[in-house]
């Protein structure tokens, strides 16, 4: 009988889902340099998270590794992500399924430009049916963008204040890519794509007008 303090199975089952997903996202040269991590919620108490350094293109369940939602290696001597705590703390306030944080170049380029604005307004687009709970391309929505910084508590903590403001589907960091998340892997990726459409729509414009 296994000790772990979490289902094996269910553990091994997000790792395959991430993998796959991920596999795509590292193809479309959204996670250069083994930048990005992937995350999915197991059960009440923990997540499943990509190890830190690993190559997003090429994961094997190994890459894997289970932690608590205050970020901690459970049964595990892998290291995760710096940014764990940018993971969980989703799950601790039971608001996602699974987060995807990636550094397409869209996204980073995007980041830099809206980061004195603090946040990227988007109107006007069919694609905002795509969030969760949107029923209208009528509403606008804004992605925040934060200031990057190594002091994950702090960036932590401006995250709480920006979902205790409201719906969010996700947000920028300067120069560092965006997050994203849903209920589950298919809705987290739903957000992912569209995010990436729009921005894309959105410095095309600039560059356009």
């Amino acid at each position: 009988m296994s000790s772990l303090p979490y289902s094996q199975a269910a553990f091994s089952d997000a790792a395959k889902a991430l993998m796959s997903t991920t596999a795509e996202l590292a193809a479309l040269g959204w996670t250069p340099a083994t930048s990005s991590n992937f995350s999915q919620r197991l059960d009440a108490s923990h997540a499943v998270i990509t190890a830190s350094g690993a190559d997003k293109g090429r994961l094997t369940e190994g890459d894997f590794l289970a932690v608590d939602l205050a970020g901690a290696p459970v049964s595990s001597a892998l290291r995760p992500s710096a940014e764990t705590l940018l993971h969980t703390q989703l799950y601790a306030r039971d608001l996602a399924g699974c987060v995807l944080h990636t550094h397409s170049r869209t996204q980073t380029v995007a980041s830099r430009l809206f980061a004195r604005a603090g946040r990227v307004r988007i109107e006007g687009y069919e694609l905002i049916k795509a969030f969760a709970g949107n029923t209208t391309h009528e509403a606008a929505i804004e992605i925040p963008v934060l200031p990057n910084t190594q002091d994950m508590p702090a960036l932590a903590a401006e995250v709480e204040r920006l979902l205790d403001a409201g719906p969010l589907w996700g947000y920028l960091i300067d120069g560092h890519g965006l997050y994203a998340w849903g209920r589950d892997l298919k809705e987290a990726r739903r957000h992912l794509d569209a995010f990436e459409f729009l921005l894309a729509c959105e410095l095309d414009l600039r560059r356009l007008s």
